[in-house]
């Protein structure tokens, strides 16, 4: 069982191993093949038409399984490798470590937002962006530049507090329940403002093209495990006979093979530290 770690929290050694096997992934095409799907579903995930990985109720068991299948991933290039986590409530600054040269690079440069440091800058010749929006191939960052700041301590734990799941109409408008909140469409806004704070790549469809992203990601999927623990009660909604969404035991595509039943637990597969 592999144990996730708040990425202030990695050694060197383990800093450089998950970079490594970015990088791998990267030249082998897998890498791409993630920002792909993950495009896919943000282009056609509605709040009046089929969703899941997005605007849904199975955005947090969505995501989980997205993390698992590119962890493997990572895993089967070095199999010591897990993801770390972006505590984004506590490393709040452009100066923060995650930032560094020697792990995910600076922000962009002013102007066309282009990473100039680190392992996924442009110049480097190692991360030449293939599924993008647009003709810029480079990777790019704009720290809140849309004047958005990172979410709070006490922003989270207003979602924390959040009793049920999710409540109909299960899509961006619900109005409470913790995955709307959580995803970023109603009240603190967590996830979804944390990739518009970031900018640039991240604030697209094609926002896995920057490795921050699974980091944050998985800060995302640790505040439902502590929300799930909080509330061992409160368990998946909808249940079932529910249009447009995945229901509790409706399996998910790109895989169809695992429902939000299933992913309920992340035990079997991993831990947070």
């Amino acid at each position: 069982m592999g144990i996730r770690k708040n990425q202030r929290d990695l050694t060197p050694t383990e800093r450089r191993a998950f970079v490594d096997a970015v990088l791998a992934l990267k030249r082998s095409g897998v890498y791409d093949q993630f920002v792909r799907t993950h495009n896919d579903f943000i282009l056609g995930d509605t709040d009046t038409g089929n969703r899941v990985g997005h605007r849904s109720p199975s955005f947090l068991p969505w995501h989980r399984q997205f993390l698992l299948e590119f962890e493997r991933a990572l895993q089967a290039v070095d199999p010591a490798v897990n993801l770390p986590y972006w505590d984004w409530t506590t490393d709040r600054s452009a100066t923060s470590s995650l930032w560094s040269p020697d792990f995910l690079g600076g922000n962009g440069r002013s102007g066309d937002g282009q990473i100039t440091t680190g392992p996924f800058a442009y110049a480097t010749g190692n991360w030449p962006l293939s599924v993008r929006v647009d003709s810029r191939s480079y990777l790019r960052r704009q720290f809140g530049a849309a004047g958005q700041s990172l979410p709070t301590s006490s922003q989270v734990a207003t979602v924390l507090a959040q009793t049920g799941y999710d409540v109909a109409p299960w899509n961006s408008t619900s109005a409470s329940g913790f995955r709307n909140l959580v995803e970023g469409w109603r009240g603190p806004n967590l996830h979804n403002r944390v990739h518009v704070w970031v900018g640039g790549t991240m604030a697209t469809g094609v926002s896995p093209n920057d490795p921050v992203f699974w980091l944050h990601h998985c800060h995302v999927d640790k505040l439902w495990s502590n929300w799930q623990r909080a509330r061992p009660s409160a368990g998946y909604l909808p249940t079932g006979g529910t249009a447009n969404v995945v229901d509790l035991h409706d399996v998910m595509s790109p895989w169809n093979t695992v429902s939000p039943a299933d992913l309920l637990s992340h035990d079997a597969w991993y831990t947070y530290a």
